[in-house]
């Protein structure tokens, strides 16, 4: 197994150097081209067509510092993130998140990994939402950490890692396609942050489930994902997923009514309770098919839960 780290930090500096007239395509060399096999599995122009035109870089654009914003101004915030240290400790902790599934006896088909840090935009709604930081694991091989760095969001990095690296190997054996539903991204997510959880702790549970009270979760958010489990269509499953706030900032068609992150914190407390339920390891839920799991806690829809709120 192989780990390869984008020492974005160092680009960056780069690109910060250079001048303005330069900076984007230096920008798009160094840190889109890396990724160019997951643009392509994604269907995202790597360059656009036309100027102007939907590519990589828009989507880099639109949660992450564009290079054009890199400047001297940026220095604080990479200095952030180009401690040797940092980085070593990230690459350690993905390569025992990886290792946690091996010594399980699963055998992974992805074994070089490509993984890398993106400052994102102070102005960003999005990272605003999720107090600073997220990350994008689901295309097997490829990770990256979106993140306004400060000590609240630093010291969420590893758990954050954890947690895309439980969809990266998640999706080497769930294969993506058009009948993909609501069921299989309220799993995954669950499936994800207990991953995080059981490494790192409820302390350093993700907002996106430690902001939800139980009678939230019980009396609006439940109900609201039980019907909806089937749905499919990328659009539509992301407003259940996300909530009405994101959808409106990502021009998705708003469900109405459903609270931030509702997929998120709803699959987190099922896939806990499948958990206990059955007694099976987060290793080996990982794999197993969304409808198994939900076969297994159709009781969990009508059950009070109660959940951990760190504010």
């Amino acid at each position: 197994m192989k780990i390869n780290v984008l020492r974005s930090d160092e680009i960056y500096k780069q690109v910060m150097a250079c001048p303005p007239e330069e900076k984007t395509e230096m920008y798009r060399q160094e840190m889109l081209a890396p990724f160019m096999k997951k643009w392509e599995i994604q269907q995202i122009p790597y360059r656009a067509r036309e100027e102007n035109g939907f590519d990589a870089m828009t989507i880099n654009n639109m949660a992450h510092l564009s290079p054009e914003m890199i400047t001297p101004d940026m220095e604080p915030a990479v200095e952030q993130i180009s401690s040797d240290i940092l980085w070593d400790e990230l690459k350690k902790t993905l390569e025992h998140c990886l290792h946690l599934f091996t010594q399980h006896g699963i055998s992974l088909p992805v074994s070089e990994y490509l993984f890398t840090i993106l400052l994102g935009s102070p102005d960003n709604e999005l990272l605003r939402l999720s107090e600073g930081y997220s990350g994008e694991g689901g295309i097997p091989g490829y990770i990256f950490l979106s993140l306004i760095p400060n000590d609240y969001t630093r010291k969420r990095l590893k758990p954050a890692l954890a947690h895309e690296c439980n969809h990266n190997v998640r999706y080497q054996f769930i294969k993506w396609n058009d009948t993909i539903n609501l069921g299989e991204l309220i799993v995954s997510e669950g499936l994800a942050e207990n991953f995080a959880t059981s490494l790192y702790g409820e302390d350093l549970m993700g907002p996106w489930v430690s902001k939800t009270d139980a009678h939230t979760l019980n009396n609006v958010i439940k109900p609201i994902m039980k019907e909806h489990l089937e749905i499919t269509g990328l659009p539509h499953i992301m407003a259940y997923l996300y909530g009405d706030d994101v959808a409106k900032i990502q021009g998705l068609p708003i469900a109405g009514g459903v609270p931030h992150s509702a997929g998120y914190v709803c699959g987190y407390y099922l896939v806990k309770y499948y958990l206990q339920k059955t007694g099976k390891s987060i290793v080996e839920a990982t794999t197993l098919p969304a409808d198994d799991i939900l076969r297994e806690v159709e009781e969990y829809w009508d059950e009070e839960t109660e959940t951990v709120l760190h504010r």
